[in-house]
């Protein structure tokens, strides 16, 4: 599945017909495409779609006002101009949503929030004061006996009545500003009422600027080791992790080398290394689950490292389930004696760095970070951000990861973010114990920590790091810093270079 957040286009009229269709069924209205080929031709970056499989599956429309021009007491049509969007203003300070719908095929993977996220990067770029909507309450009609709009207003936001477009909005950072009366003639089910909404830009200034997309939200799991009774269980915690991060807004969600060992519990009866080809079964069901987190999320997750049989051989991998559908892997090079003596694992071939929406990112699993060379070849291919997912048992496993961990940060300049289990894990073989502290490390210099940790967890403790990364620092690094270890190589003496199989 390959899920995509673009501009909406004329030539995808048809298929935003049909969406409406289903999307709205019973209620009637369409848009006409003369109104879309109004909105594109005025305000072409606010109208967004989601496309699922070069299917039109989603979609949100806006304009830009002088908000002031109407205040907190308009109409539908006053606010669009009786829908001749005569209204956008392109010198405006509010961005107004005017439409937001998703084809009912596709409810289950969240695609409104995808709009959402890209309507509020929108008002960012454009220095715009907030986002204001007037939300529909389709529930309404069933409680307006017994409650008033703005008593029906509260109980959804204590979440004591479900709404699916005030929860949605609310859920997404709105705030309920005031109860509209005849908002939108004909709607019946919320009985013309709506909410009046608004997103405040927190970084919205007075002086006009541009934002750029420099940080990037990272969000580590320190996962504790606990027997799961079922795979439902598992994939319970999976998604508790992945729900809470993506509430931060996390670009990244990264879970711990072998993060599934528990599972392996009902395999205690055989040897480790028929265990973890009994382990490695389970792996596929569990990439497509978090793939589907991925995308219902919106969150790149990478998936710590999981085992894979493939010709009789066993590989420790890491999937990078992107938040478009896309899954991209990264396969362990470099196996320790612990690794190859009770699982037999056999070491990858191939580095590079992978291409995300946030930049060009690498992985590398555990032992992997001891060795200086894979960093430095990811680094030549530009990447700004290294994962390592890893799993230790003792403290003087972590801090050889920890220490090499720092120093690929700094020779690379780099972040570097590693994630961990922790606690024991009684009953399963070679699985016992485990030490961790999951970290975010930078170069060392004046832009960024004294000590050049960015943040750290608390030891062996079940939590989530979450982390702020600034990739314009590490260019001004690159090009200004005290030391400037890339540009400083001495290539006349030396070099790194692949292999034509590691490609």
């Amino acid at each position: 599945m390959e899920v995509i957040v673009r501009q909406l286009q004329i030539e995808d009229y048809e298929g935003l017909k049909a969406a409406m269709i289903e999307a709205y069924d019973g209620m009637g209205g369409v848009w006409r495409e003369a109104n879309i080929k109004k909105l594109l031709s005025i305000f072409p970056e606010g109208q967004f779609c989601v496309e699922v499989d070069g299917k039109v599956a989603a979609c949100a429309l806006s304009i830009i006002v002088q908000y002031k021009l109407f205040g907190d007491e308009h109409t539908y049509e006053e606010i669009t101009g009786n829908y001749s969007f005569n209204t956008h203003f392109e010198d405006g300070d509010v961005l107004y949503g005017i439409e937001v719908f998703v084809h009912p095929d596709f409810r289950e993977l969240r695609l409104a929030r995808r709009l959402y996220d890209a309507r509020k990067d929108l008002c960012e770029q454009r220095n715009l004061k907030e986002i204001k909507v007037g939300g529909r309450i389709p529930n309404y009609h069933k409680y307006s006996n017994e409650l008033t709009p703005k008593q029906y207003i509260e109980k959804v936001k204590a979440k004591e009545i479900y709404d699916p477009v005030l929860s949605f909005q609310i859920s997404n950072d709105f705030h309920v500003v005031k109860v509209l009366r005849n908002y939108l003639k004909g709607d019946v089910q919320s009985e013309e009422y709506a909410a009046l909404l608004e997103w405040n830009n927190i970084y919205y200034s007075r002086k006009k600027n541009a934002m750029s997309d420099s940080i990037i939200r990272l969000g580590l799991v320190q996962w504790q080791m606990r027997p799961f009774a079922t795979m439902e269980k598992f994939f319970e915690q999976v998604e508790f992790f992945v729900d809470t991060l993506s509430a931060y807004n996390a670009d990244f969600a990264v879970f711990p080398e072998f993060f599934n060992s528990p599972l392996l519990a009902e395999f205690n009866h055989l040897s480790e290394y028929e265990a973890m080809r009994e382990l490695a079964k389970k792996t596929e069901e569990i990439r497509i689950k978090i793939s589907e987190y991925a995308i219902a999320y919106n969150v790149n997750i990478i998936a710590g490292s999981m085992p894979v049989v493939e010709d009789n051989k066993l590989y420790n991998i890491s999937f990078l389930c992107h938040r478009d559908g896309k899954v991209s892997e990264y396969r362990k090079i470099h196996i320790t004696p612990n690794e190859e003596k009770y699982y037999s694992i056999t070491g990858g071939d191939k580095i590079a760095a992978i291409n995300t929406d946030c930049g060009k990112i690498g992985i590398l699993i555990c032992y992997d970070v001891e060795f200086p060379e894979l960093s430095r070849l990811l680094a030549l291919d530009g990447m700004k951000i290294l994962f390592v997912p890893y799993l230790t048992d003792t403290q003087n496993a972590y801090t050889r990861v920890r220490h090499c961990a720092m120093a690929r940060a700094i020779e690379n300049e780099c972040y570097v973010a590693i994630a961990g289990c922790v606690g024991n894990l009684p009953g399963v073989n070679n699985m016992d114990i485990q030490f961790g502290q999951a970290a975010v490390f930078t170069p060392s210099d004046f832009a960024f920590p004294m000590n050049a940790i960015k943040a750290e967890a608390t030891p062996n403790t079940e939590m989530t790091l979450i982390v702020d990364v600034d990739l314009k620092l590490l260019k001004e690094l690159h090009h200004y810093g005290s030391v400037k270890t890339m540009r400083d190589r001495r290539t006349d003496l030396y070099e790194i270079k692949r292999l034509n199989k590691s490609r």
